[in-house]
């Protein structure tokens, strides 16, 4: 088999990860426009967590997010960045929208789920979340 491996100064590596996000109340309020806002704003400071984000889609209510990671990387800092950001932005560009929806200062559920891929393969999992919309 063969990998495809990220390389520090005395290690090689291959570090993807799966993310889980729910929004608050399980609220039906991810539409694709805004999950696709979501990913723009994941893009924007990915690098300077050392994160690539591979894919990122879902349903409604929740997001899957696979992305790939330096062995340095501060997983709980990036998450909760991911979080923080993604909400207070979603709120500020859709306040009139979800005002009804979700109330409060909450977006995101205050929880997650974050698995690492190795015992399924990447391939498998971007197809799975790639189908997310069309099950």
């Amino acid at each position: 088999m063969q990998y495809d491996l990220d390389s520090g100064s005395h290690s090689v590596y291959s570090l993807h990860y799966h993310l889980i996000l729910t929004t608050k109340y399980r609220r039906g309020v991810l539409i694709e426009e805004r999950t696709n806002f979501i990913r723009g704003i994941i893009e924007g400071f990915a690098d300077n967590y050392g994160v690539e984000l591979i894919n990122l889609d879902g349903e409604d209510d929740h997001i899957h997010v696979l992305f790939r990671a330096k062995q340095t990387t501060d997983l709980v800092k990036f998450i909760n960045t991911v979080k923080g950001a993604t909400a207070r932005r979603i709120r500020n560009e859709y306040e009139d929208k979800l005002k009804n929806e979700l109330w409060g200062d909450s977006f995101w559920n205050s929880s997650y789920c974050l698995l690492s891929t190795g015992q399924v393969s990447l391939d498998v999992l971007k197809q799975y979340v790639e189908e997310q919309r069309e099950s």
